[in-house]
């Protein structure tokens, strides 16, 4: 997901009053997942709860898990471990990333030893040829 979009899912919104519209949970609900640590709603300069979208989609999560019968603490253990796979899937892409990188390097490391290979030497060993190769790369 682009930074732009994590940001603004990140961004604190809704007063609790309309957190709790959006989630059918009652305001004091709200407090108390707050105060078990359950969500984390960022504050106004006067103190109020502000929830943003994510903390919205969260806690839709955890009305949805409560309502299948999981305890709280079932629910801690769940979110931690989503947290988790979140975390692996975003190192997983940055690994992907270098892999596809080093495979380009190694990919332009063959050619320039083919290239030595095929080319013609003229008196010139390959060390000359391939720093005429990488002069002429940077050119």
């Amino acid at each position: 997901m682009p930074a732009s979009d994590a940001s603004s899912r990140n961004k604190p919104l809704y007063m609790i009053s309309v957190a709790s519209e959006l989630t059918g949970m009652h305001p004091q609900t709200l407090r108390v997942y707050e105060q078990k640590g359950l969500v984390n709603p960022g504050r106004s300069r006067g103190n109020t709860r502000l929830y943003s979208q994510a903390d919205i989609e969260r806690l839709n999560l955890i009305s949805k898990l409560t309502d299948e019968g999981i305890n709280l603490a079932g629910v801690v253990r769940i979110l931690d471990l989503r947290e988790r796979q979140l975390e692996f899937e975003a190192q997983i892409d940055e690994l992907r990333a270098q892999v596809r990188k080093l495979e380009d390097e190694v990919h332009e490391y063959r050619m320039r030893e083919r290239i030595v290979a095929l080319a013609r030497y003229d008196g010139e060993g390959p060390e000359q040829v391939m720093r005429g190769l990488l002069t002429r790369g940077k050119e």
